[in-house]
């Protein structure tokens, strides 16, 4: 037995050097045959190709089915993420259908109040503004007018598409104006279409909150939120903006006036409302109610 092996193994090593040296002039010879520069040659490695070539394409089939796999697979992918390209554009058509439906109440509310006459007491004067106070616990700006254009503290500040603040602190050339956002700030609002009415607080933010809510779920973000009037303070009816939810979930207004390029801003002068001088007798005890009493009793 170990006769055997001794003899197998004298065998075996020249025979793997032999094979090797064979494989090492075949690779030597193929390399030198493809370098040669001439018409024979050219022939010559025309005709093993042509002979070789077809006989291989069971040899790259798997490699041809693999590249052919991969080729589907990316396809699958892209059709994957271009049907989520669509459903999403389709959840976005969805919010500006209902958007629309929104408008187009509001249009035809519009319409039939077109007949309405603004007071025509409302006008402005229209400011530069100047500075602002570049505090984040006090946001205010300070316009070119003043006293001597007649501003009174209170009146509304807009920069011609929501509402900006109120004046206060007037003097002979100059006035401050207290932003929508600053944390003193409290605008009564009103949020259509539900009608329901709430109070902008600033708080130092982009996006003041809604407090006061009467009822919350009758409102929904994109709702547009108007100044109500009460108070006598701002006039009825000026855009503050539209209602947001933050991410807790709380109401907030996105306003309307663009607070990055705040250059000239509108003062409407609004004088209030009237104080009402009479003192309505029918509600008194000396009033017709009254007589109409005594006769029912008699």
């Amino acid at each position: 037995m170990a006769n055997d092996r001794t003899n197998s193994s004298d065998y075996t090593g020249p025979l793997r050097r032999l094979l090797l040296a064979v494989l090492i002039l075949l690779l030597g010879a193929t390399f030198l045959l493809w370098r040669i520069d001439s018409p024979r040659v050219e022939r010559f490695r025309a005709q093993i190709t042509d002979r070789l070539v077809p006989n291989l394409d069971w040899a790259m089939a798997p490699v041809t089915g693999t590249i052919n796999l991969l080729r589907d697979f990316q396809s699958y992918q892209r059709l994957a993420e271009q049907n989520q390209e669509l459903r999403s554009e389709l959840r976005q058509m969805q919010a500006w259908k209902e958007a629309a439906l929104q408008l187009e109440q509001e249009n035809a509310r519009l319409l039939d109040l077109n007949k309405v006459r603004l007071d025509p007491r409302l006008t402005f004067i229209t400011g530069v503004v100047l500075a602002d106070s570049g505090s984040p616990f006090r946001q205010s700006v300070l316009l070119n007018v003043g006293s001597r254009d007649g501003l009174i503290d209170g009146w509304a500040t807009m920069d011609g598409i929501g509402l900006v603040g109120r004046i206060s602190g007037v003097a002979e050339n100059t006035a401050r104006v207290i932003l929508l956002t600053d944390a003193s700030s409290r605008i009564p609002a009103v949020i259509q279409p539900s009608g329901q009415r709430a109070i902008v607080a600033g708080d130092n933010s982009a996006a003041p909150p809604i407090d006061f809510l009467e009822n919350p779920d009758l409102v929904r973000p994109g709702d547009r939120v108007i100044s109500s009037g009460d108070g006598g303070v701002f006039p009825a009816g000026l855009l503050i903006g539209q209602v947001a939810a933050d991410p807790g979930g709380r109401l907030r207004v996105r306003l309307a006036a663009d607070y990055e390029r705040l250059e000239f801003l509108r003062v409407l002068r609004h004088y209030g409302t009237e104080n009402v001088t009479d003192t309505a007798r029918i509600i008194t005890p000396e009033g017709p109610l009254a007589e109409a009493q005594e006769v029912v009793n008699e």
